[in-house]
């Protein structure tokens, strides 16, 4: 692993910089797809981020600087995460030992800020959509962490995320237990990653019914830039969430089919929308639960082919 600052691995944090947009695109068009339509223009979130850009900013009398805050700490927060991330052969320059709960802590800490600046518009409909996101996130932490743990035990007791994705690698090389067992966690992140990123069958971030809302709920004041950088982040975080993915079954795939993987996940996210309905907000505990327990299964398994 090369743990210096090499083109490979800029080329890939720059890819993702510029690109993250078109995941939208891919999941609207994906969906038109299968719903007979045309759909919007692959490029349309870039085209409502640069028409955001143009718009000037309000805020309310009652908010502070968290709300003001909020949207600028969660671009920073996935920044940071997306810089701990590898890529191909070559290790994050930001790696260290215990990257990887600074990883999940990174996105807590966007959460936080989030549900702070929605409690701060002092809306009882934001505060809702605030409080379903604590408690939502409750359950899908508690199968990533899981999953965490299973990539911790399959890497040799290493807490760094470049490390880990490559003793995987080489452990799922030499081990059909551990390949189906990897291949259990991904199916478990692919749920989280439903859910984190506020997609259907958890959320659904093109509704505005009440009774539904959660992420959209709490970001409603939000105008201008603030709004902008939000839509942003949001694809940001998206592609960060496809490429740890990918890196997870595939370590060593080169930058162009990490970037292709991370498109496809994105395809996937359109299928599964198109394909199953919104879940009642009582049963998406039910379902993180179930990655929760494909998290613990896959552990097994790991632990059982280590026995």
């Amino acid at each position: 692993m090369n743990n210096v600052f090499c083109p490979v691995w800029l080329a890939n944090f720059a890819a993702a910089v510029i690109l993250c947009p078109l995941l939208f695109g891919i999941i609207a068009k994906v969906k038109a797809f299968f719903a007979g339509r045309k759909g919007i223009p692959l490029f349309q979130l870039y085209y409502d981020i640069f028409k955001l850009l143009r718009r000037g900013v309000i805020y309310s009398n009652s908010v502070s600087i968290f709300f003001a805050a909020a949207p600028c700490v969660t671009l920073a927060a996935t920044v940071v995460a997306f810089a701990l991330l590898p890529c191909q052969n070559n290790s994050s320059y930001f790696a260290f030992n215990g990257d990887i709960l600074l990883f999940v802590y990174l996105f807590a800490l966007a959460r936080a800020f989030t549900v702070l600046a929605a409690m701060d518009t002092a809306s009882s409909f934001e505060g809702m959509g605030g409080a379903r996101e604590l408690h939502f996130s409750i359950f899908s932490e508690c199968a990533l962490m899981t999953l965490f743990a299973v990539l911790c035990i399959c890497g040799s007791g290493e807490f760094s995320l470049s490390a880990i994705f490559f003793a995987v690698d080489d452990l799922a090389r030499n081990s059909g237990l551990a390949t189906m067992a990897l291949l259990l966690a991904a199916v478990g992140f692919f749920i989280v990653m439903l859910a984190e990123n506020c997609r259907v069958p958890v959320d659904d971030p093109e509704t505005h019914l009440e009774l539904t809302m959660i992420h959209e709920a709490m970001i409603l004041d939000y105008s201008g830039v603030d709004m902008a950088i939000i839509h942003y982040a949001s694809a940001l975080k998206l592609w960060v969430f496809g490429q740890f993915m990918v890196m997870m079954l595939f370590p060593q795939l080169p930058a162009h089919w990490v970037w292709a993987g991370v498109f496809a996940s994105a395809a996937a996210v359109g299928v599964v929308e198109s394909v199953t309905a919104r879940f009642r907000l009582l049963k998406v505990p039910h379902y993180l639960m179930g990655a929760f327990a494909i998290e613990l299964a896959a552990l097994a398994l790991f632990i059982w082919e280590n026995l």
